[in-house]
């Protein structure tokens, strides 16, 4: 379809084509390979992106150790899902929703196991709580339990929130992973930051 001066206003699907201008192709390439069975490029991408997948968990968990489950995690998921990377958009948009998805992951088998057992976390009593620590805020507050209640009143509102305040992934970028129009991931990102300020209100 071509552009028109009104086309701002259109909400049609954006292309899903590379926008980053920052591309590492040494990366793309071994993960092109990886998709394609070669064991050798596997773990070498594996090895390449640890420290950015650790980096990215800890923006969801700040207590390392939480952090550091989350990681290896979402290297297992890439190892075992890499064939599943389609290759019309960046590897490194596609990680992003994978390490997202591990985190959170992450944080609700933390919950469980703090259910269970109650008194793991008065062993130590000095440690923030990584449940309720907001990267966004920088305050106490219980920002991945506000993501998932968003996820049941609002579940496509949370993709595009988490890839852009979390991941830091442009808009673009988010439009061309979801396969959306600008103007449409722009608005969710809106109302998803609205309805997670309200969650932080009464927490």
């Amino acid at each position: 379809m071509s552009s028109s001066d009104h086309s701002d206003h259109q909400e049609t699907p954006a292309p899903r084509r590379r926008v980053a201008s920052n591309v590492d192709e040494e990366l793309e390439e071994l993960a092109r390979r990886a998709k394609h069975g070669d064991a050798v490029a596997l773990d070498d991408l594996l090895r390449r992106i640890q420290p950015e997948v650790l980096r990215r968990c800890a923006r969801f968990l700040p207590y390392r150790q939480d952090a550091e489950e989350a990681c290896q995690d979402a290297l297992l998921r890439v190892a075992r899902k890499i064939d599943s990377f389609k290759g019309d958009s960046l590897f490194t948009t596609w990680l992003y929703t994978v390490v997202s998805n591990s985190a959170r992951q992450t944080y609700r088998s933390m919950k469980r196991r703090s259910a269970e057992f109650p008194t793991e976390a008065e062993r130590m009593p000095h440690q923030r709580d990584p449940r309720t620590t907001s990267v966004i805020a920088g305050s106490r507050i219980d920002l991945l339990e506000a993501l998932d209640q968003l996820e049941k009143d609002r579940p496509n509102l949370v993709a595009p929130l988490v890839l852009r305040d979390l991941c830091q992934m442009d808009y673009n970028e988010i439009a061309s992973e979801l396969n959306l129009a600008l103007g449409t991931v722009k608005s969710r990102i809106h109302q998803g930051r609205k309805h997670v300020r309200k969650s932080l209100a009464v927490t």
